[in-house]
């Protein structure tokens, strides 16, 4: 269960290998009334922070560099079975959101919505917890 830091502040870690992206999804986080935990720039990245940051949530790429998004959530299952993952992907296909929800993502968001759709869907998976 997700535990919030007071007032419900989830702790977010945004995995993401372009920095336009983080940078927009650091506005959001912050905006939204999150607490912004770490960021990491590939797949290895997200699941070392992952253990040493103990987020809420984790907001995942699946198209990274040196570990993949599917990839690194396999190993975030593994490592931290309560943190929640919503994939953030350019890749909308019938097979990838097959394979998310086979790994074990509580949701996966589309790169071409608006970025509020992001917002509600992370807000949706905290609240469900």
């Amino acid at each position: 269960m997700p535990q919030s830091t007071g007032n419900n502040r989830f702790k977010i870690l945004i995995a993401d290998d372009h920095e336009a992206v983080r940078r927009g999804l650091r506005f959001a986080v912050a905006s939204a009334g999150w607490e912004l935990c770490g960021e990491a720039v590939h797949g290895k990245d997200a699941v070392e922070k992952v253990q040493a940051l103990n987020p809420d949530l984790v907001i995942l790429d699946l198209s990274m560099p040196v570990m993949n998004g599917l990839d690194a959530a396999r190993e975030i299952r593994k490592k931290a079975p309560n943190v929640k993952i919503v994939g953030f992907t350019m890749h909308e296909s019938l097979q990838v959101k097959e394979q998310t929800a086979m790994i074990g993502f509580h949701a996966l968001a589309a790169k071409s919505a608006p970025l509020g759709d992001l917002l509600a869907t992370v807000k949706s998976v905290l609240e469900a917890s």
